[in-house]
Parts: structure tokens; C-alpha cells; sequence
């Protein structure tokens, strides 16, 4: 990518999408082609063709999909498996039909077998079942996975996919009912110690394993892998490191200032017992992960919070 090829990032809204526009801009490339859905569907096949034909993007980053934590997973599955394949077939087809130089496509870890074994490697891909809770994301994911190397092996394309960990930073959830981990107990703490509350209560027994990478690291190790990376297996986006829950949430208790207690709700679910990313293939292409979870965490509380 030159600083003014065409750069079409689909997706650009979500918290993926903004922090590879944001990290493109900051490094001088000018030329991005964004648009919201209200202004381009990407579920309408017409549409995208339309934009294409228009357009003529140089490379895309396919940073779009309908997402949601556990309860919208299972509660709309039609939803989410039908929305976010016509999402990928729409643009990952018409990339191919209006000679794209290359294409990314994110996914999630949730592609990964239930059971299978920790960290996950690549090659554990369709080595057993899913998690039956979000199946339906995760099976459009492994599709879109499937497609790259479909055109790849077919017709020649360049497009490459990419599968981050758990997500953090700009743009993040704090609905509390919706959101992931780290923003729930980041709102939680942050509300406990304005309102003098003497304790928190934290879902689950605190043992689970997570591991954490802030947004913007991953839109770096995008548009690194952009540049440098041209070969079929998809790859993992991590830090290779994890840490428990009662540790997360002693580490922004701590960054947060709040000194009350935590109450360890064990009735609630405690989810897979461990979930971190094997990252090793990233790290032997040059790139590791530049912001430590505290000083992330500290760097997020502060723009959002204070």
C-alpha cells in the first residue's frame, strides 16, 4: 500500500473498523473510501456491486459484521449467520470481480473449537465442535476464512484473514448488559467508587483465564500484516499473554482508584475455563504487541471516564 492507493475500510463505524482509519491516517495515507450502512448495505448484493464499480478500491480491510456478546449471539441466530455471510460473500466477491489488490478479512477467536486445547493454534480450526451459544457467528466466520483461500486457490486473490483475541479500547461497550468483560468491570468500578459503594460484584468464581488486546494494537499488526504478509493460512492476533479475572479486576480496581471489596457472584457463569491465542507465527513475521493491559487500561478509563 503507497500512501495514496485507495483504501476502502469496511466497517469503519465499529471499533475495529475506526481504530485501522485512525492508524492510516496518523501514518499519511489520505485516500479512504468509508461509508456508513445507512449510506451502503453491504447485506445488498446490488449495493456493494454498485460501490465497487464506482469506487475501485485498491485493498480492503473487511473490519464489518454484525456482532453482540452472548445473549444477542444465541437470541438472534438467524440474524447473525445470514447478515454477516452476505456481508462477506457481497464484498469479498465483488473484491475479486473489480481486481482488488488484496483483502483482509477479521474475524474472532470464537472460531475455535469448545474443548480445544490451550493456547489455540491456527491449525485447530474445525478440530472439533463450537461453543453452541454463538455457533452461528462463528460458522459465517469460518466461511469468510474459507472463501479467501476458496478465491486464493481459485482465481489467484491476494486476500488474507486475520483472527484477533478479546478486544479492548476506543469505541468499546459499557452496556452492561451487552458488553464484554473489561468495559463491564471498568463501568462497575468507576460507579462503585463515585457512588462510596463498599463492594463490587464480579459474574462467576474469578478463575477463567482471558487474554486482552487493546484496538489499536491490532489495527498496527492490520496494516502490518497489509504490507507484509501474503500467504494463505489465516493468523492469530494476540499478546500470547492471559491473565484471571479476579487479577483483571483487581488491576483496574487499582487503576481506577476504588478500595472496597469484591464479591464473587459463583451462581453466575464462569464460561470457557481458558481462552488465549497462540501467536507465535505473528511474532516470527516481526510483530508483537506494543501497550501493556495496565497502561491500556489506564489510557482507556482516562478517555472515557474523566
Amino acid at each position: 500500500m503507497n500512501k495514496d492507493s485507495k483504501i476502502y475500510i469496511a466497517g469503519h463505524r465499529g471499533m475495529v473498523g475506526s481504530a485501522i482509519a485512525r492508524k492510516l491516517q496518523a501514518q499519511g495515507f489520505e485516500n479512504l473510501v468509508l461509508r456508513n450502512s445507512s449510506a451502503l448495505d453491504l447485506r445488498d448484493g446490488q449495493a456493494v456491486a454498485d460501490f465497487f464499480a464506482q469506487e475501485k478500491p485498491e485493498y480492503v480491510f473487511l473490519a464489518a459484521a454484525k456482532v453482540g456478546g452472548i445473549v444477542a449471539n444465541n437470541t438472534y441466530r438467524a440474524e447473525f449467520l445470514y447478515d454477516n455471510l452476505m456481508i462477506q460473500n457481497h464484498v469479498i466477491h465483488q473484491a475479486y470481480l473489480h481486481q482488488v489488490k488484496k483483502l483482509m478479512f477479521l474475524g474472532s477467536s470464537c472460531i475455535y473449537p469448545k474443548l480445544a486445547p490451550q493456547p489455540l493454534k491456527e491449525e485447530y480450526l474445525l478440530s472439533g465442535e463450537l461453543e453452541p451459544t454463538n455457533e452461528p457467528y462463528a460458522i459465517a466466520k469460518i466461511a469468510g476464512i474459507k472463501m479467501c483461500e476458496a478465491y486464493r486457490d481459485q482465481y489467484g486473490c491476494n486476500f488474507i484473514a486475520v483472527m484477533p483475541t478479546n478486544l479492548y479500547g476506543p469505541g468499546d461497550n459499557y452496556d452492561l448488559q451487552k458488553s464484554h468483560v473489561l468495559p463491564a468491570l471498568l463501568r462497575k468500578f468507576h460507579e462503585a467508587k463515585q457512588n462510596q459503594q463498599t463492594e463490587v460484584e464480579i459474574w462467576g468464581t474469578g478463575s477463567p483465564l482471558r487474554e486482552f488486546l487493546h484496538v489499536d494494537d491490532l489495527a498496527d499488526a492490520c496494516i502490518f500484516l497489509m504490507q507484509t504478509y501474503n500467504e494463505k493460512p489465516f493468523l492469530n492476533v494476540g499478546t500470547g499473554e492471559d491473565l484471571s479475572i479476579r487479577d483483571l479486576a483487581e488491576m483496574i480496581a487499582e487503576v481506577v482508584g476504588y478500595s472496597g471489596a469484591m464479591r464473587f457472584d459463583t451462581s453466575k457463569p464462569d464460561g470457557t475455563p481458558r481462552k488465549l491465542m497462540d501467536v507465535s507465527r505473528l511474532h516470527q513475521l516481526g510483530w508483537r504487541h506494543r501497550i501493556g493491559l495496565r497502561q491500556g487500561i489506564a489510557q482507556v478509563y482516562q478517555e472515557k471516564f474523566l
